[in-house]
């Protein structure tokens, strides 16, 4: 089992980082959190889930044990896959996503895009207790988010976030623009956050 990688970033979108240690370049699927954590960085540190299918060896990367506990627990719910839960710590911190299963807050959750009135109703009922038993309720640093002129490289870097994320290049596009339409200082952390909450 990997436990963490840690060398050079080689590449980072908001969805995937590649990290070159001992001369092989692994890629990693990130949440926006750890993309905002790691940005502008050389050298990092991911602590790692692996996903071992039949079809496929998937790497999820995390800038903190916390963050990597908290995409464990949520994919042992029923119905909650590991693209789902992603999605999750991409749209709340730890601690926000903590404190609204631990105030059984089924409106917040439900908000998150993919996660249904059940799903949410199953997160809070499965998680609830476990989550105050780890302690992993507690703020993590997420790193400053830098401020990037608006130009077409920030909508190009969002969409491209949100279609490595499952949704279709056309809709999110349309989203992407009238966001940056209302609000062109945003950075692409912010603009695919919105998104997500937009997409249908």
């Amino acid at each position: 089992m990997i436990e963490y990688i840690k060398g050079e970033l080689t590449d980072l979108t908001p969805a995937l980082a590649v990290v070159e240690a001992a001369g092989v370049g692994y890629g990693v699927n990130i949440s926006l959190t750890t993309y905002s954590a790691i940005q502008g960085k050389k050298d990092v540190k991911l602590y790692v889930h692996e996903a071992i299918r039949e079809d496929a060896h998937v790497l999820f990367g995390f800038v903190s044990k916390k963050e990597r506990e908290m995409f464990q627990l949520l994919i042992t719910v029923s119905g909650v896959g590991a693209n789902t839960a992603r999605m999750m710590l991409s749209s709340m911190s730890v601690a926000e996503l903590c404190n609204a299963i631990s105030r059984g807050d089924e409106r917040i959750i439900k908000g998150i895009k993919g996660i249904g009135k059940m799903t949410a109703q199953r997160i809070i009922v499965d998680l609830r207790d476990k989550i105050v038993a780890l302690g992993i309720a507690d703020e993590i640093p997420t790193g400053g988010s830098v401020q990037t002129p608006v130009d077409n490289a920030v909508k190009d870097e969002a969409v491209a976030a949100l279609t490595m994320l499952g949704f279709a290049p056309a809709p999110t596009q349309k989203v992407v623009v009238a966001i940056l339409s209302e609000q062109p200082s945003l950075t692409v952390e912010q603009v695919v956050k919105l998104a997500l909450k937009q997409i249908k």
